[in-house]
């Protein structure tokens, strides 16, 4: 049985470190000594003498036989997994990988309209033809909450010819789907289950944490462990739990889609996070749901500020909810959410994670501390008494984002002869470009989608917000749009 006290990939890189061989491979900077000082000092570097590549000793991630097998063998026996990936491209990667190895080009699957990107651009790579489904629209905080495993169920037995299903749990904000029902229905109806857990990778370590995909019956799911577990930015691991996945197949996929030059920085913070979960897990989860305990304590004495908690369970279809997500809103000062993350964060020195037309949300993880937790609630405290509001921002109505009606397939439109319209021009058009908030990174129209009069305004509300945007609308001059040239 594997030990998890082992790092494999970590001792296999300190080892070769320490032998100080004369180096003629890739990367160029030889064990940190050729960056440049003007970016790292010398006394800085040590972790860069361990950026190295696939070098005597040190396994190949596309091909792996050595420490990078025994590592990820180690990350699937801590996670009760048939087989683990490492994933140097991120959760991004992990998504169109899950979506390559369970769809051809004309297939259909069932996506939820809360989905990241990431899977969206899956659907351009594969060719699948997706089928959405709408989760619940949770208009008291203007947020999805999850999706219908009854809807769910409805669409398998009407269109028999699903392969496959998605689901978004947990959400960004913390929303958990119900998981379980769905994976029933999934292998019901003989279409995998898979799941971006990209905001989850801590929830099978602690009992007052919702459960993990894994536990519930998912067939795959991908979670980026350097969200939340502590790994560095862009690892992250996909799971497969299921005899009925192809893992050859996924496997090539992972090799078409991963870089060939995979960083062994964030292999062996992967092997690092890893062990530290499993020897600390409860510990560290046990720490951050005691912090988020305080803030949510300490935020509800505001007044006019809010934060969302387990009262929204088994609401919108809502099965948990991660309190380590702590969603606040400031609407009843009218505030806006994008407001108020420029507030914290241009007269406080407090970085939120996102913000939206309604909220803000702060992540919380086992490396935050308390005093960083009460600078957050000290200035929302300061703002809700008005001594630093300037300009009270009345939000416009949080309405359900619409569905907008797909006229092409993703592929299809990425394919098309496109031109580019301002974007007062757009309705009536055929989006050939995402339009994406971003974060969360959730497309309100996609390519292939008709650009209705309420699609539109749904988007002119945000932008007129101050919503970032990826895609259309995130360029300098924020009033183009790609589409589809009829």
């Amino acid at each position: 049985m594997n030990n998890q006290d082992k790092m494999p990939v970590v001792k296999a890189l300190k080892e070769f470190v320490e032998k100080e061989p004369a180096y003629f491979c890739v990367p160029g900077h030889r064990f940190g000594k050729g960056v440049s000082e003007k970016w790292v000092s010398k006394d800085a570097r040590e972790i860069l003498r361990f950026d190295l590549t696939e070098a005597t000793g040190l396994d190949d991630l596309h091909q792996p036989s050595g420490v990078i097998r025994e590592a990820q063998g180690l990350m699937s026996q801590l996670f009760h997994a048939r087989k683990s990936f490492f994933l140097v491209n991120g959760t991004t990667c992990g998504n169109q990988a899950m979506m390559l190895s369970t769809v051809n080009a004309g297939d259909k699957i069932l996506v939820p309209r809360n989905a990241h990107k990431s899977i969206l651009a899956g659907l351009v790579l594969s060719g699948a033809t997706p089928v959405y489904v709408m989760p619940r629209w949770n208009e008291k905080w203007g947020i999805w909450g999850g999706v219908s495993p009854a809807e769910v169920e409805k669409i398998l037995k009407e269109q028999r010819d699903i392969k496959g299903v998605f689901v978004v749990s947990p959400s960004y904000y913390g929303v958990v789907d119900k998981v379980a029902e769905i994976s029933t229905i999934c292998k019901k109806y003989n279409c995998l289950c898979m799941v971006d857990e990209a905001h989850g990778a801590h929830l099978y370590f602690a009992e007052d944490l919702p459960k993990g995909a894994l536990t519930q019956g998912a067939d795959m799911c991908v979670q980026s462990f350097h969200k939340v577990a502590g790994s560095l930015t862009q690892s992250s691991v996909l799971h497969v739990n299921s005899d009925k996945v192809n893992t050859s197949l996924l496997q090539n996929n992972l090799q078409m889609l991963q870089s060939s030059s995979p960083s062994y920085l964030l292999m062996a913070s992967l092997d690092a996070a890893r062990h530290e979960l499993s020897q600390n897990g409860k510990e560290m989860c046990d720490k951050v749901l005691l912090l988020a305990q305080y803030a949510r304590s300490e935020i509800s004495q505001i007044k006019g500020i809010r934060c969302m908690g387990k009262e929204e369970v088994g609401k919108y279809e809502i099965a948990d909810i991660d309190l380590t997500k702590v969603v606040i809103t400031a609407m009843d000062l009218g505030i806006s959410g994008f407001a108020l993350k420029e507030m914290l964060t241009g007269d406080y020195g407090v970085e939120v994670e996102l913000a939206d037309n309604h909220n803000i949300l702060a992540v919380l993880t086992f490396a935050n501390s308390k005093a960083e937790v009460k600078r957050l609630v000290d200035a929302l405290a300061e703002i809700a008494k008005g001594s630093k509001v300037k300009d009270k921002v009345q939000s416009n109505e949080v309405a359900a984002w619409p569905a907008p009606e797909m006229k092409l397939t993703p592929r299809e439109a990425q394919f098309s002869k496109v031109k580019i319209v301002a974007w007062q021009d757009a309705v009536g058009k055929v989006a050939a470009e995402e339009v994406t908030p971003y974060p969360p990174g959730i497309p309100i129209v996609n390519r292939g989608e008709l650009i209705s009069q309420e699609v539109w305004d749904c988007i002119e509300r945000l932008r007129r917000a101050g919503c970032h945007f990826h895609g259309a609308l995130g360029k300098e001059t924020k009033d183009e749009i790609s589409i589809v040239e009829c």
